[in-house]
């Protein structure tokens, strides 16, 4: 398997380490990155160096690739992706999709001219084992109708401060925080309900990352924390006095198409990190947590725990779904195996993450339905002939 990459990072080169698991064999046989943070991990597993090139056209025209993988800064996926297309091959693209409403109609409108089966992406929560029992305990009927859930990301002190020096620090490439962190959680609760979201609130802001709260002297923890997470592009070594715009904290509520409620709270310094959910139906309630690698599931008509389990040994990023992901990816492409996430749902998850910003922005309830309606009026368009 012949792979190119757009934008080789600290996590692309991850998730290509996985796609290694699934096929020995595979090939990066170019690479389009001026700073390519990820190289040293590739060539220390093995892997040749890459041939370089300047742009993602030339590239793609040379090697012929079975797969182009866009890790690139997210305000450049729109443009990868657009010529990987362009180019006649499949496309992987890194979380989040694009960065903002307007790239996000337009990712629309490429995806009804080129079709969506054209780009898969690194959702690589739907992959995870926490999940897949989420869904079964609903198929199981244990849960019933949604009616409410309450979920976090909480993030340590260690991951807080890298997003304060890395190039993720300004939303002109990243996007809002909510969006490039927990476009996975927004994705997954949504898959959950079964339902769009129809209105979004939120409240947040910077309050500990800011040069008022810079100690004088880092404690050993701090020490050990703030700079054990290295950054590639735009890299920068301030923690509290960070030149970058995103925030530090957020609560969104989402209410989603049937009446069911989403409370969802993000910290970037929380020493001891969870990101765990309480889906609660008419039947039972489902809790997990990520991090603390827990699930049980309790019915509301018995009072009885009807499962409960622990995932103890995962040897990946994302709590072992990296490599079921660059698994269940190589099969889809070489057998024509299902995907538990597709390209479109990666954009309404976006989408619902950057209307959650700009209800934070304007200190509004936003209604969704127009925004729906303009996105799948550009997803529906009559495609053109490639």
């Amino acid at each position: 398997m012949k792979i190119a990459v757009a934008g080789l990072g600290f996590r692309l080169a991850n998730v290509i380490a996985s796609f290694r698991k699934a096929c020995p064999e595979l090939q990066v046989v170019g690479l389009v990155d001026p700073n390519p943070a990820g190289l040293p991990a590739l060539v220390s597993a093995g892997m040749p160096e890459p041939r370089a090139f300047e742009t993602v056209s030339e590239m793609l025209a040379a090697t012929q690739p079975d797969l182009f993988m866009v890790g690139s800064p997210n305000l450049f996926h729109l443009e990868h992706i657009t010529a990987g297309l362009r180019a006649g091959v499949r496309v992987f693209t890194e979380k989040p999709v694009v960065i903002d409403e307007d790239q996000t109609m337009k990712m629309a409108a490429l995806l009804a001219e080129y079709g969506h089966d054209r780009v898969l992406v690194g959702l690589v929560l739907r992959y995870s084992d926490l999940y897949r029992d989420l869904r079964a305990a609903q198929a199981n009927g244990h849960i019933g109708s949604i009616t409410s859930i309450e979920a976090s990301e909480h993030i340590a002190p260690y991951h807080g401060a890298f997003f304060m020096r890395d190039w993720r620090r300004h939303t002109r490439y990243a996007g809002p925080f909510l969006l490039e962190k927990c476009c996975h959680d927004i994705d997954l609760y949504g898959s959950v309900v079964g339902q769009r979201a129809s209105a979004v609130a939120s409240f947040g802001g910077r309050k500990t990352f800011i040069p008022e709260n810079k100690p004088e002297h880092l404690s050993a923890f701090q020490q050990e924390q703030y700079y054990q997470k290295p950054s590639g592009w735009q890299e920068g070594d301030a923690v509290f006095e960070s030149d970058g715009d995103i925030i530090d904290y957020q609560t969104a509520i989402v209410e989603y198409d049937g009446g069911a409620t989403m409370a969802f709270h993000t910290n970037l310094n929380v020493p001891d990190q969870f990101r765990r959910f309480c889906v609660i139906g008419t039947k039972g309630m489902a809790e997990g947590d990520f991090i603390r690698n827990r699930f049980q599931v309790y019915s509301a008509i018995s009072g009885e725990k009807l499962v409960e389990r622990s995932y103890d040994g995962v040897e990946s990023d994302h709590y072992g779904a990296d490599d079921q992901m660059a698994s269940d990816i190589f099969s889809h492409l070489t057998q024509g195996a299902p995907l538990p996430v597709n390209i479109v749902a990666a954009l309404e998850a976006g989408l619902v993450a950057i209307k959650i910003e700009e209800a934070r922005r304007t200190r509004r309830t936003l209604e969704l339905a127009e925004t729906w309606q303009r996105f799948d009026d550009a997803l529906d368009a009559p495609r053109l002939a490639v």
